[in-house]
């Protein structure tokens, strides 16, 4: 049925006065929220004048609901065309509209190779219920790739947030900054989410200070939040979900690996139902991930490749067994194929990779991997230093 022009701007009046009443005069807000409200007011289909203030990805600006502007908005009015001025759109929060303005979706990844706890990960985030989910595990095995790979095949949003000792309730739900010369109230990442439904991810959770992350605990029961600063009260939409990374529980880092991790408190940890224990992929999917990465790289040596998996393989076998403190990670592999790429030269690529660790452990694992491999070439000199021709002096 076609609704006259009266019918139509009362209908818009309605809708605007309700999501101002709401979100406030001119805010900008995600898609579904508008959706929300006109089928509250019994609408089929919202107003075409409501999705004229396009303001990014998903996101709309309300009309002011004075009714100049709204009649500025219909299909006869005379239309201005303002010319945008190059480098002046805003990838991340927007200052002008205070909203996200960029699709928050990952790209997926078309070396990622799936492996540990990723089903049951993506399971999760599938239903779009609420259920907070910690994975823990060493440095440099894939757990924050794992969730953005994750929605990224969902077609999920994603706002992360990487945690330090100084993070606290103002970088997470926001608080006042100065616009123009007046204080205005900006919402932090986390309330984002949650009036997006997207998936918020708590990067190296275990960093935060323990105190300063309280305040995240009404949210991690899938409750609203009050925000004091504001009187406003914020529900979650359906679909919105934490997932928290750390190298530890939570208890702290016994052994010094990962200082700086702090001992969380026990009510924020019985909040997250379940816990993933993300382990170093097996030597067979290990090896299909770094040969896509030499592949990529352009570098066609699956035997340098397998052989570096070989070696990492033994190397952690050791670590868990207490025969040295120190061990080859994913990430780091991946780092040696790059540098392979570049130097062209396997010892040396190993080399410049290993150079992080101390002598001891730095020696022990190089000549681990010379009796691995055959083939390469042990220069006698210092390894760690590049060799540069000495030219005789002019004078």
């Amino acid at each position: 049925m076609k609704l006259n022009k009266a019918v139509l701007a009362e209908r818009t009046q309605k809708l605007v006065e309700l999501l101002s009443g709401r979100h406030g005069e001119s805010a900008t807000i995600p898609a579904h929220l508008i959706h929300a409200a006109g089928k509250e007011l019994g609408y089929e289909n919202c107003p075409g004048a409501i999705w004229k203030g396009k303001a990014g990805y998903g996101m709309y600006t309300i009309p002011s609901s004075s009714g100049e502007t709204l009649s500025a908005a219909s299909p006869e009015a005379p239309v201005a065309i303002v010319a945008l001025e190059p480098n002046k759109l805003v990838a991340d929060l927007n200052i002008t509209t205070n909203g996200f303005s960029e699709n928050l979706i990952p790209e997926k990844d078309p070396l990622f190779v799936p492996f540990g706890n990723f089903s049951s990960l993506k399971k999760i985030l599938g239903t779009e219920m609420f259920y907070p989910t910690f994975i823990t595990g060493m440095s440099g095995n894939g757990k924050t790739f794992s969730v953005e790979q994750a929605c990224a095949q969902l077609k999920r949003e994603v706002i992360r947030i990487n945690f330090t000792i100084e993070t606290d309730e103002d970088d997470l739900i926001g608080g006042f900054r100065l616009v123009e010369g007046e204080t205005r109230f900006f919402k932090g990442p986390v309330i984002k989410a949650m009036e997006m439904g997207a998936v918020l991810l708590l990067d190296e959770i275990d960093l935060g200070n323990p105190a300063k992350i309280m305040c995240l605990q009404s949210i991690l029961e899938g409750k609203g939040y009050f925000i004091k600063k504001t009187g406003e009260y914020i529900k979650p939409v359906a679909g919105f979900t934490v997932v928290a990374t750390a190298n530890t529980k939570g208890k702290g880092s016994d052994d010094g690996r990962f200082i700086g991790t702090n001992v969380l408190n026990e009510a924020f940890l019985e909040r997250f139902p379940v816990t993933c224990e993300q382990e170093y992929p097996t030597v067979a999917i290990e090896k299909r991930i770094l040969n896509a990465v030499f592949e990529d790289l352009g570098t066609k040596d699956q035997d340098f490749s397998e052989k570096l998996v070989d070696w990492a393989d033994i190397i952690r076998k050791t670590f868990y067994d207490g025969g040295i403190d120190e061990v080859i990670s994913t990430r780091r592999l991946v780092h040696i194929a790059k540098a392979y790429k570049i130097f062209d030269d396997r010892m040396r690529a190993i080399d410049m990779c290993i150079n992080r660790f101390d002598e001891d452990t730095k020696t022990s694992f190089r000549d681990l991997y010379t009796k691995l491999d055959a083939d390469v070439e042990v220069a006698e000199e210092d390894f760690t230093v590049d060799s540069v021709d000495k030219a005789e002096p002019a004078w």
